[in-house]
Order: structure tokens, then sequence, then C-alpha cells
């Protein structure tokens, strides 16, 4: 056993360049019009497989990718059973709840709305999901894509900070969460006034810049012939989806139970309750809005991004190449609030959730307790330092695809009202630790 560490020594050059090669191929996706899943996927097998194939003790690295495995399985079940949950809503029109609802004639007025519906729905459902959801309202509310393209870019800030502070509302703060890093209500009590901070600021800036201005609607074209949905389905399947989301929380901490469980035993509600409701319908007509026709319509390419950045991660983890990193940032950078600074900016340029994972491998338990300082200011930091740049979440890839926003002009226009808001929702965060501790 004691040749394990210089045979893990030797190895770690090569998984270290092979996770650089892989997230360089992820980073360059558009270029390289290579899937980045494909690349991510790649990257774990190659990494595990030097790992094994350097280790003499290969019950030792089956039980280190078992453990590895429940780890990301617990957040690919859970990002599945809500992306389900959400899919299932937006089959039956359930977000014209609110959509229906936000009417006015101002720019300055509707972009003020906008990104507080984006702010608190992010929170509830994802960052993803609902930048897609209001990106899509703009289209019906506004007729100018200029208009278009600075409502997208707030969508962005708004739905990342939205997402930052809600254990559901981000990928990155999801990982927390079920890592036990975090406490559901921790996280909105520490992060819950910085979040907001972060969307107000550059809010406050592009609405004065658009004061005055009347927003033009487009003409009303005929809607196309399809299913329709009554008013009480729609109403009965947002309510009872957001309410399972919202109630995920509470089930874990009553039952003490992972996340995943609690949302596919929602899931599992939702799909009973949705064949109850339409029964009675022909099979053709009740397939749009069934749990079957959902599950074909989520992001798998996502999901299995996720797990094979995850895997990468955690072979980096259990060769203590983090281990060495974050001794090193502490020695050369040595405060903490500096280091979690860094690593937000950074998220702004690479993908914030295997940045993340990285950060969960590099920085124990026993180090950072619970609800400690460091992985509070890391969900606010890693959510929100993604609006920097366009490519940096989620939500911004979502919006370029959408309102097809180009690199530069977002860099431009949105990345420093981006960047303001994160320094001075960071501000926030540091201020209110020091009162309040």
């Amino acid at each position: 056993m004691s040749l394990v560490p210089q045979t893990v020594a030797l190895v770690a050059p090569a998984l270290i360049a092979v996770f650089v090669v892989a997230y360089a191929a992820i980073a360059l996706e558009h270029p390289l019009k290579i899937n980045k899943s494909g690349s991510a996927l790649v990257g774990a097998g190659l990494m595990w497989t030097l790992y094994a194939l350097s280790m003499g003790d290969h019950h030792l690295v089956g039980e280190q990718l078992s453990e590895s495995l429940m780890s990301t399985a617990q957040i690919v079940f859970f990002l599945m059973g809500a992306m389900t949950i959400v899919e299932v809503v937006d089959a039956h029109n359930g977000f014209e709840v609110i959509t229906s609802r936000i009417k006015t004639a101002k720019l300055s007025t509707l972009m003020w709305l906008v990104g507080f519906v984006t702010f608190f729905l992010s929170a509830i459902l994802d960052n993803l999901t609902t930048t897609i959801v209001m990106i899509s309202l703009m289209r019906k509310l506004l007729a100018k894509r200029e208009d278009r393209l600075f409502f997208a870019g707030i969508i962005v800030i708004a739905a990342n900070s939205g997402g930052a502070w809600s254990p559901i509302g981000d990928v990155t703060t999801t990982m927390l969460w079920i890592g036990g890093q975090i406490t559901s209500l921790a996280i909105i009590q520490g992060v819950l006034l910085p979040s907001l901070v972060s969307l107000l600021v550059p809010l406050a800036i592009v609405s004065y810049v658009l004061r005055g201005r009347a927003a033009v609607a487009p003409a009303k074209v005929a809607s196309a012939a399809g299913l329709h949905t009554t008013q009480f389905e729609r109403n009965l399947m947002f309510f009872l989806g957001l309410g399972i989301l919202v109630a995920v929380p509470a089930f874990k901490t009553l039952t003490h139970l992972p996340p995943f469980l609690g949302i596919l035993f929602g899931l599992g509600l939702l799909w009973v309750v949705g064949d109850i409701v339409h029964r009675r319908k022909e099979d053709d007509a009740k397939h749009h809005f069934t749990l079957v026709h959902a599950l074909s319509k989520i992001d798998m390419g996502s999901l299995v991004f996720f797990i094979g950045i995850l895997l990468a991660v955690a072979t980096l983890e259990h060769t203590h190449v983090l281990t060495s990193l974050a001794q090193w940032l502490g020695q050369a950078v040595g405060r903490q609030d500096i280091i979690v600074m860094i690593i937000g900016l950074a998220s702004a340029i690479v993908d914030n959730v295997p940045l993340v994972a990285a950060s969960m491998g590099m920085y124990s338990l026993e180090q950072f307790p619970q609800d400690h300082f460091f992985w509070e200011f890391l969900a606010y930091c890693a959510g929100t330092g993604g609006s920097i740049l366009i490519i940096g979440s989620a939500a911004g890839v979502a919006a370029m695809g959408l309102e097809k926003i180009q690199f530069f002009w977002y860099l431009k226009k949105i990345g420093a009202l981006a960047l303001v808001g994160y320094l001075a929702g960071a501000g926030v965060y540091l201020l209110q630790y020091q009162l309040m501790h």
C-alpha cells in the first residue's frame, strides 16, 4: 500500500492534462462543433481508466467510483425530476397564469416587472427554464429586437441572481445543498439580499437608459391550430407543479431523506393527477400532456454533461489534486473571500458546475462545516458571476440561442452591468456577514 501515493503522484499530471483538454473542448463547443456532453464523457472515461490502471488496489478504485456515482446520481435524478415537472406545466400552458398578468406600456416599468418576476420565478424553477419562459414572453410583448436584447440581458442577470439564493434555483446551489454544504433556510437568509442587490444595480441603470420609451407590442397573429387546455387544467398543473418544487426543501428537512427522493415522489403525484385529469380523453389527444411525453422533452444532453463533468472532477478529488490546489490558493491568496470571488469571476469564463464541483472536492466539511461563510459566499459568487459573460451560465447560453445574441454585444452592453451588480452584491454579503457574526 505504500506504493499507492507514489503511483497517484505519477498519474496526476496525466489526469490534469486530460481534464484540461476535455475542458477546452467543452469551452470551444461551438467552434469545434463537438457537443460538450461527449467531451465530458470522454474526459471522465479516460481519467478513470488512467487512475484504475495506475492503482494496484482495484477494489479501492471501485469503491471510490461507486461513491462518486452515488453523489452524481442524486444530482442528476433531482434535475431530471425538476425538469420533467416544468415540462408538464409548460405542456398545459401553465405559465400563462403568470405571463397573462404582465401588461404595461412603458419599457422601464416593464423592465422592473420582468426583472422581479424572473428573479423569484428562477428561485422556484431554475435559471435555465425561467430564462426560456421569460424570453418567450418578451417575443409576445415587444416588437423591437433592440428592446428584446436588453430585456434578454436583464433576464439572464435576474435568472442567475434568483437561482443563487434558492436550493432549487441553480444547479450549483443545488449541488451544495445535496452535498450537505448548505441548508435551505441558511442559504436563503444569507444570500437573498446580496442576490437581490446584484439584480437591482444593473436593473436601475438599464431602466434609467430606457426611461420615457414606450413598449411597442408586435402585431397580433392568429394562433395555430393545436392542443388546448382548460383554465382548470392550467391552474391545477401550474400550482401543483410549483407546489411540489417548493415542498422539496421541507420534505428534506422533515424526513432527512435526500432531495432527489422528494422530487421523484412529487413527480409520481403529478403523474397520477395528470392521468386522472385526462383519463377520459383519447390516447392521441392526451399524449401531449402525459409525463411520458414530458420525459422525452427534457434536455438529456445537459444531464449527461453533468454526469461526465462530475465524474471527471471526482478523479481529481480522489487523487488529491484538488486538495493540493486548495493549499496553493490558501498560500498564494490567503483570504477566503478573495478566493471565492476569484472562483466567481472564473465562472464567467468556464462553466460554474465543474468549478463548484472542484471547490467541493478542494475543501472538506471538516475544514468548512455546513453553512460556513465559504459555502454561502461560493453559492452567491458562482451563481451570479456567470452573468458577466453570456457563455458563463446555462441561462446565458439559452438566451444566446433564442435571441441570437452576439458575444461581443453582450460583453459591451450587459457584461459591465453584470460585473457591477456582482461586486455590489458581494460587498453587501461581506458587510451583512460582519454585522450578523
